[in-house]
């Protein structure tokens, strides 16, 4: 598989050639070109980063090449440990450090790694910051120090605790609620760090039944990693065996989160955001973000509650910057990805499970019911592989011609908004292929939706 190198970061398959492959060269080369980034911008001599990692094998050997390199430059490391990608983000401001490091694929499989970069705000780094990075690699404009000014490492395991303890002081997590409630919940957590960080969550919030899957963090994902329906049969039978009221299933870096029903249906990625959304607009009136590729089920929510809803470019910076933007008090991706910004601007599972464990409580509706008061809607979600040499530009040109006389949307990718549906079409930031997204009233209306322009971009190609 190739390296994908994004100004986000890099990505890729562990082993093989330098260049072509997530190897320790190019680990050690990202770092470097990170840490002159963060002298050049900081103009100091102190600089601190925090490091985090998701529980894959290849883990460890990635955080140490990432610190020795960073300690070579003169950078100071305070290491986490197993944590979670939103606690990393967290543990930059509350360290008041430069800046952050996650070293997790997300919902990429085993075989894959990637660095995540982070300022000194735990914000994934901004797109002029990741285009100079990528100028540094090429040019190996690299700066080591002498032995009388290498960097030091300190271990701090203790960030997750801080990182539930300031969810339970939200105003809006009603912890003796959800206790008094006696939920059975079920979690699922890919044998990653989220095996640590989801039951321990859940116990603080005072859920006392809790049911166990795959939260042994060794790395061994137990199945694809991305929490879509057809990797979740698992759960979906144990939430109903075990009469539970709800499952909730995080990503190896636990960044997203999807929920599972009482009666072992899925409650939808895309309505994770949307139930915690409404959630917080019955409490505070304002503004709601959610990418292009996200479900009209927010819009349509905010706009019931008095709110203004608006679309961003896909990703979590886009979306951030948005929020920022129009002030929004609840954002995210339909994806699973909650940003609440009261705690931290970035997507975070375990603040979405305190404030949906809150709503569920206070409703007293069954999760099938609540699920039902939502507006129905479908996305099917694919994906075609890219070979090299695809003019995908040139694709997404021919398709947004061929439906002109339709609302089309240029921001990112090619997105057709008919009147009752839509189809989103744009390159992968983290994987070699085109995603194709379509939202209709039905799962088999949505389906052909796709399918219609999948074929197109097919003979296209």
């Amino acid at each position: 598989m190739p390296l994908i190198k994004s100004i986000s970061g890099i990505r890729g398959t562990i082993g093989g050639e330098p260049g072509s492959n997530f190897t320790p060269l190019d680990v050690v080369q990202f770092s470097a070109a990170y840490a002159y980034l963060l002298k050049e911008k900081t103009n100091d001599n102190d600089i601190t980063v925090v490091i985090g990692r998701d529980a894959r094998p290849s883990g460890p050997m990635v955080q140490q090449l990432v610190t020795a390199t960073l300690n070579g430059c003169g950078i100071n490391v305070i290491d986490l440990g197993l944590s979670t990608t939103p606690t990393v983000e967290m543990a930059v401001v509350k360290e008041k450090a430069n800046g952050g490091i996650i070293l997790t694929a997300s919902h990429n499989p085993v075989q894959w790694n990637a660095l995540k970069l982070l300022n000194e705000k735990g914000e994934f780094i901004s797109g002029d910051e990741g285009k100079k990075l990528l100028e540094l690699i090429e040019e190996n404009k690299f700066d080591f120090n002498e032995v009388d000014s290498i960097g030091s490492t300190i271990q701090n395991y203790s960030t997750l605790d801080y990182h539930y303890n300031t969810i339970l002081e939200l105003p809006l997590v009603d912890k003796d609620l959800i206790e008094k409630q006696n939920f059975k919940v079920v979690v699922d957590a890919v044998n990653s760090s989220g095996g640590i960080a989801v039951p321990e969550m859940l116990r603080k919030l005072g859920v006392k039944n809790i049911v166990e899957l795959n939260c042994k963090p060794d790395g061994k994902f137990s199945h694809n990693p991305e929490p879509l329906p057809e990797h979740l049969t698992e759960i979906f039978d144990t939430v109903k065996k075990e009469n539970a009221d709800v499952g909730f299933v995080v990503d190896p870096d636990v960044d997203r989160l999807a929920m599972v029903c009482e009666d072992g249906s899925f409650f939808g990625e895309e309505y994770t955001l949307v139930a915690v959304a409404d959630y917080i607009l019955q409490n505070k009136k304002g503004a709601t973000v959610s990418n292009l590729s996200s479900s009209r089920a927010l819009r349509d929510v905010t706009e019931k509650a008095g709110g203004t809803y608006h679309a961003s470019a896909v990703g979590e910076v886009n979306v951030v910057v948005k929020m920022k933007e129009v002030n929004a008090v609840i954002g995210g991706e339909g994806n699973g990805g909650i940003i609440y910004p009261e705690l931290h601007y970035g997507r975070d599972a375990l603040v979405g499970i305190a404030l949906f464990l809150t709503h569920l409580a206070k409703t007293g509706m069954k999760m099938t019911e609540l699920k039902k008061s939502y507006p129905a809607y479908s996305i099917s979600k694919n994906k075609i592989a890219l070979n090299d040499g695809v003019d995908l530009n040139a694709i997404l040109s021919e398709i947004a011609g061929k439906y002109k006389n339709e609302d089309v949307s240029t921001i990112d990718g090619v997105k057709i908004n008919f009147e009752k549906e839509w189809v989103h079409l744009r390159k992968s930031n983290t994987e070699p292929i085109i995603r194709i997204y379509a939202e209709s009233a039905t799962k088999e209306s949505a389906d052909k939706l796709a399918s219609t322009i999948m074929n197109e971009i097919k003979s296209l190609i």
